[in-house]
């Protein structure tokens, strides 16, 4: 009886000894920014038959990572039934970090995290249901997530990426199609950019005989809208309908209020741009100043700018001739000193005047091209002789364009001023 009690004890103990090859996992793990990682890895599975037919309950196991040092041996899943992975959770700061998915295979040698990291597999762990385990949220389970995302706009069949997007009628996201030039409007639609800009008439003075008997006179252009067009006579404004009526340019005054000797007419009104409808007509029948002031004063021994005048796009069309007067004032007698005009990124004049100059003057002109404009000027000074230079500027002006005034010393001590400039826009 004792004999057989002591083959069963040996054997018990055998069995309990006995337990299924393990591979050893082990690294150092880093963060991003270089120093060593610090939290638990929570590793779980599902069940299977290990290599040695052995049976793997589920379960799961937390190992802590301390100053990155991960160590832990786990049964080898490449040649079980079913093959099996793990699923290994980094816990760090309270909070899961990331998740990862192991492939261990049998190994005598330990193995780094590198050699057991799969992207995808085709058994996943089953579910970790513990304290901190969570499940998927559903759209419903979200309160107003279902009506906020009925309220956003879907994509509509003209929807395309990289391209302007416009709301459809049907409340779909369309992009806007044309040329990639192109401008988009307020209404979804393309086209070129620019076109047509509004525009002023004042004091246009209608063409027809002030004899106490005609009724009928022309304007420079025709008014757009004709509600815009405003009549004086003898700075007594005109009731249209009652005194006048307008056809096109055309002003037909009724019998009783029609203009006498003596009388001035002016009108005043708004055009849709500068295209066809205005002829060869100027816009602006009067002369316009663009600018004038006074400008700034330079010590500088560089060229330096000491006053500007920026001329808005769409102002200037073929035609018009602007004028441009200057004044420069040097005071001290220990430097002569430089003065210059540019017309856009054209030099009109550049003059070096010398120490006994207290003053320096000149004008120039732009005459306005189809395309550029032909430049002229004419500048002298107390003791500076007069000169005189034409030249042509290829410098655009639909765009806009900037007369700038520069000034400089030859040497420092003295005060170089823009005394007075003005530019005119002659139609």
């Amino acid at each position: 009886m004792t004999l057989r009690l002591f083959f069963a004890a040996v054997w018990l103990a055998s069995y309990a000894l006995a337990v299924p090859p393990l591979t050893t996992i082990q690294d150092v793990l880093y963060k991003a920014d270089g120093t060593r990682f610090n939290g638990t890895v929570t590793i779980s599975w599902t069940s299977f038959q290990a290599m040695d037919n052995s049976t793997i309950a589920t379960q799961s196991t937390t190992v802590k990572i301390v100053d990155g040092n991960l160590r832990v041996q786990l049964v080898p899943t490449t040649i079980s039934t079913p093959a099996t992975y793990y699923s290994v959770k980094y816990n760090s700061n309270g909070r899961i970090q990331f998740e990862e998915t192991w492939s261990v295979p049998s190994s005598a040698q330990p193995l780094h995290v590198r050699d057991v990291r799969v992207a995808t597999a085709s058994n996943t762990a089953a579910p970790d249901t513990g304290a901190g385990a969570s499940t998927p949220a559903q759209e419903t389970d979200i309160v107003g997530l279902i009506a906020d995302l009925g309220a956003r706009p879907l994509k509509g069949p003209g929807y395309a990426a990289g391209r302007v997007a416009v709301v459809n009628p049907l409340g779909a996201l369309e992009s806007v199609t044309g040329s990639a030039t192109d401008c988009v409007r307020v209404d979804g639609s393309s086209g070129p950019c620019g076109g047509l800009q509004p525009s002023f008439v004042d004091g246009d003075s209608p063409n027809g005989l002030v004899d106490g008997s005609n009724t009928s006179f022309t304007l420079s252009a025709v008014p757009d809208p004709a509600s815009s067009l405003a009549v004086y006579r003898n700075g007594m404004l005109q009731k249209t309908g009652q005194d006048y009526t307008l056809t096109g340019s055309t002003i037909q005054f009724v019998a009783a209020a029609a203009p006498q000797p003596g009388d001035t007419l002016l009108a005043g009104y708004r055009l849709t741009g500068t295209g066809s409808d205005t002829g060869t007509t100027s816009v602006f029948p009067n002369p316009q100043v663009l600018c004038s002031g006074t400008g700034a004063a330079t010590g500088n021994t560089a060229l330096t700018s000491i006053g500007a005048c920026a001329i808005p796009p769409g102002l200037l069309a073929p035609g018009d001739r602007v004028e441009i007067r200057f004044d420069f004032a040097h005071q001290g007698t220990a430097s002569g000193f430089t003065f210059a005009i540019l017309w856009g990124a054209t030099t009109i004049l550049q003059r070096d005047a010398g120490a006994g100059d207290a003053l320096a003057t000149g004008r120039a002109n732009a005459a306005i091209l189809a395309a550029g404009a032909q430049l002229d000027s004419q500048s002298w000074g107390t003791l500076l002789p007069f000169s005189a230079t034409v030249a042509t500027a290829a410098d655009s002006y639909t765009s806009g364009l900037t007369i700038d005034f520069q000034g400089m010393l030859a040497q420092t001590g003295d005060t170089l001023t823009l005394g007075n400039y003005t530019v005119v826009r002659f139609p």
